[in-house]
């Protein structure tokens, strides 16, 4: 199997002063990517910064022969991320790949978190991928060419308690992913998903040190580098963790006609309830209007019964 390399490729990698972001972007250097190391240099909960990390990251990259340079723009403010993407091309006049990776956490369970502890994580992980890249949008169109990672969480995909705030968050970056991977198709751009496990500074005191120890952040980076690479899949969620990967999906029964009219009432639908959620015969949906045919597939064979 041929080698994977970013040769000419220039990426942005936000929150990648450290763990994850930052393995993402030495990867990348390895491969031959120039970088952009983004990162507010905050705390886990999002506040002070430096660009101290990021510059940090900078320096390894060039000790390895690599180019790279620091940005320390919040991901969440207007004004910083446009200059992300301005520093980004005068240094290297083009966009080829975004990991949006910076994250933070807030968490407490829902009767005691307040609308800072909403609005700040809201403002980070979703509005935070949405911006960048979103201010690089045409650029990538302008290219043909462009390669976006988001970064999701199981919190997002399953649930975890005291997180409501950063779960809305991941599974809005899925929301975000499976519109832009229809809408940048025809100009090559494709947009991918990774669902991590890893020891960061976010998990390091919900897990075991067993556990940890396991949960390296580079055993991740492997798989990002195949959402990024020339020939990547669009539209898939990799979850990645301890070495190991596997695809996550939303996926929907078949379902079952009820009825209309009169005879469509609650007792009725409870009455189908099992064939409504019979998980024998499940399918994953390429887009929104996949989900509107199977609702009619099940009309029509109602009416071919008739």
């Amino acid at each position: 199997m041929s080698e994977i390399r970013f040769d000419d490729r220039v990426a942005i990698v936000t929150g990648a002063g450290g763990g994850l972001g930052k393995q993402h972007a030495l990867e990348l250097a390895r491969r031959g990517a120039k970088l952009v190391i983004n990162d507010l240099g905050g705390s886990m909960d999002g506040t002070g910064g430096n660009s101290a990390a990021a510059e940090e990251v900078v320096a390894e990259i060039k000790a390895m022969g690599g180019e790279a340079i620091a940005n320390g723009s919040s991901v969440s403010d207007d004004a910083g991320v446009q200059k992300m993407i301005d520093d980004t091309m005068n240094a290297f006049g083009r966009i080829d790949i975004i990991i949006a990776n910076a994250g933070i956490l807030r968490d407490k369970s829902f009767s005691k978190m307040t609308m800072d502890d909403i609005n700040l994580v809201l403002d980070v992980h979703l509005r935070g991928t949405f911006k960048p890249v979103h201010a690089a949008w045409n650029i990538m169109k302008e290219q043909n060419y462009g390669r976006i990672v988001v970064t999701t969480s199981s919190t997002g995909l399953y649930g975890n308690f005291g997180q409501a705030n950063y779960g809305a968050g991941k599974l809005g970056v899925v929301g975000m992913m499976n519109t832009l991977k229809i809408e940048g198709a025809k100009n090559n751009i494709k947009v991918n998903a990774v669902c991590p496990i890893a020891a960061t500074r976010m998990t390091e005191g919900l897990m075991p040190q067993a556990m940890l120890d396991n949960l390296k952040p580079e055993y991740v980076t492997p798989g990002v580098m195949n959402l990024v690479k020339d020939d990547a899949p669009t539209g898939m969620i990799l979850s990645a963790g301890a070495g190991a990967f596997s695809m996550a999906q939303i996926v929907e029964t078949n379902g079952a006609f009820v009825g209309q009219g009169d005879a469509l009432t609650a007792e009725a639908v409870a009455a189908k309830w099992d064939e409504i959620t019979d998980t024998s015969t499940q399918t994953h949906f390429d887009s929104g209007s996949g989900h509107g045919q199977n609702i009619f597939a099940r009309l029509q064979e109602a009416a071919a019964k008739a």
